[in-house]
């Protein structure tokens, strides 16, 4: 599977270098924009010296069902890695429970089974409508599905948010679910939620940053072993009082009635872990499934079915049953630049390697070619990102920089997670610093890829740190009746930047402008083009075009 060489381009001298700057949006507001706060010359001076156009990184440009969904970091890195827009997630999930598809597969089918033969029906996952991770609405319609097929007890355990939605919003969604769990039970029919915790506490680590998170998730929704209260309302209510954090990092509730947990997982119960997005489900899951697992002690391991919403790893094949069959990317740029015999680099630090791995390779574990292909992870720091809000851009600078000047490689590819990781903590004056520290870094790594004859192709998976504060329709900070402003800690709808940046300004090639819409799926045939191939005629068209 390789490429043709194209007549139109020829290739750079030197390397194509694509710079994710995950969570740098473009935003015309400068009120709570910690982008525009941030004091970044060598960004400015990217924008005022290069060609430059706008991206968009969310809705249906990345695969999601409307243009209202935030782009994310999963399906950025899929759109920039594939050269197409695949249906993602909450698309994929919604058809098939509207075409009911997801009724009739072999593992609702299995859940069903075990929940009638005596177990209870557990549900654990982001507890909100984000549409990131999950969406409240489909978790209503498998327990109204489950109710129809006559299981009698169902048990919730939620996974507060605060990230992907307002960051003190969790009782706007317990509220409300509360009521309609009371009103779909009956003697024949008992839903409650069980237990609880904020998502950055307890349960949904990603690409084994902390498995102490798995450890309390385990503790709290497995074996009800935690800090017990009569409801997730009087929970949540406490710790925010107590704890005076927001509700991703809210500690871990056990729910009691007469003195009882009302849902520790045992044998012969069913569990469905109802996240669609893969990163932060792999770890529950291999919990859950593994035989082998060292991780932390789970104690005895309860006989149970478990099937997540997707299966999170195609390759390792986690979870060996699940709900909806996840999008099939193939053929996908890294793959085609193998092929050509094309050497490539990628790097991040742990909390977003695998995007530039796992994700820009279609959802698929390990690489395409060993010889090829070099793959790095900077092990991030455990700590939360407020505190140390540089967080490894200086390592992954220093790696890029003696793997660019090795001249070993033709390809790299970088992702920074300041913007996105920080900008989630919803504190600005971190966010702030958080993009100065990786200006600097900018202002580092970009002359060593225009000295060795390359091209720095600057952008953003989606944005994020362009909007910290609640804005209005006219762009202005929301107050409430004292004057406080209150953090946005998730990503915006805002487009992405993309740069090119080149020592000679259009070499043999200009921006391309009659692209209606262009998004982040154009970016793989631009890297193709730039190296001088032509891309594969089912990728989405080239940003640049020969002059």
């Amino acid at each position: 599977m390789n490429l043709e060489k194209s007549l139109r381009f020829q290739p750079t001298p030197g390397p194509v270098v694509t710079i994710v700057l995950d969570g740098v949006g473009l935003s015309s507001a400068h009120e709570g924009n910690a982008i525009h706060a941030a004091r970044t010359p060598v960004l400015d001076q990217l924008f005022a010296s290069y060609a430059w156009t706008r991206l968009r990184a969310h809705g249906t440009a990345v695969g999601l069902p409307s243009d209202e969904d935030m782009g994310n970091s999963e399906v950025g890195h899929n759109a920039m890695g594939s050269g197409r827009v695949f249906a993602q997630g909450a698309k994929l999930v919604g058809a098939s429970i509207e075409a009911g598809a997801m009724w009739k597969g072999q593992a609702w089918l299995d859940l069903i089974q075990t929940a009638k033969a005596g177990g209870t029906l557990h549900f654990l996952g982001l507890f909100s409508d984000g549409n990131v991770h999950s969406h409240l609405d489909h978790l209503k319609a498998m327990i109204l599905r489950a109710k129809e097929e006559g299981v009698k007890k169902v048990r919730l355990h939620i996974l507060l948010d605060g990230r992907d939605v307002g960051e003190t919003s969790a009782l706007e969604y317990v509220d409300p679910f509360e009521e309609f769990l009371k009103g779909i039970s009956s003697e024949q029919f008992d839903a409650k939620i069980a237990s609880g915790g904020g998502r950055m506490n307890i349960t949904m680590d990603r690409y084994e940053a902390d498995w102490s998170m798995v450890d309390r998730g385990w503790k709290i929704h497995v074996k009800a072993d935690g800090r017990t209260f009569p409801s997730a309302r009087d929970a949540i209510t406490t710790y925010r009082s107590e704890a005076k954090v927001i509700d991703q990092d809210l500690p871990g509730f056990v729910v009691t009635e007469n003195g009882k947990p009302l849902g520790p997982i045992v044998d012969g119960d069913a569990v469905v872990f109802f996240n669609f997005r893969g990163d932060r489900s792999i770890e529950i899951s291999r919990a859950f499934t593994e035989e082998a697992f060292d991780k932390f002690d789970r104690g005895v391991l309860p006989k149970i079915c478990f099937a997540g919403m997707m299966q999170y790893d195609g390759d390792l094949k986690i979870p060996a049953r699940y709900l909806v069959v996840p999008p099939a990317i193939s053929n996908t740029l890294g793959e085609y630049l193998s092929g050509s015999g094309v050497t490539q680099f990628a790097i991040s630090e742990t909390q977003k390697y695998g995007h530039v791995t796992y994700f820009w390779n279609g959802n698929r574990s390990g690489k395409f070619s060993d010889s090829l292909e070099t793959y790095v992870e900077v092990t991030s720091d455990v700590i939360p990102f407020e505190q140390r809000p540089w967080m490894k851009c200086a390592e992954i600078t220093d790696a890029l920089i003696e793997a660019v000047k090795s001249g070993k490689y033709q390809y790299l590819r970088v992702n920074y997670p300041n913007g996105d990781m920080v900008g989630h903590t919803g504190s600005f004056e971190a966010a702030v610093t958080s993009l100065q520290a990786l200006d600097l870094q900018l202002g580092r790594l970009i002359p060593v890829i225009l000295d060795a004859g390359g091209v720095a192709m600057i952008t953003a998976d989606h944005g994020n740190a362009d909007e910290m504060f609640e804005l209005d329709k006219k762009g202005h900070i929301k107050r409430d009746e004292h004057g406080h402003t209150k953090a946005k800690t998730s990503h915006t709808l805002n487009p992405v930047p993309l740069i090119l940046a080149v020592k000679d300004a259009y070499p043999g090639w200009k921006l391309e402008g009659d692209i209606e819409k262009p998004g982040l799926s154009n970016i793989a045939a631009t890297v193709c083009n730039l190296l001088g191939y032509e891309a594969p005629s089912d990728y989405d068209p080239s940003l640049i075009e020969p002059v």
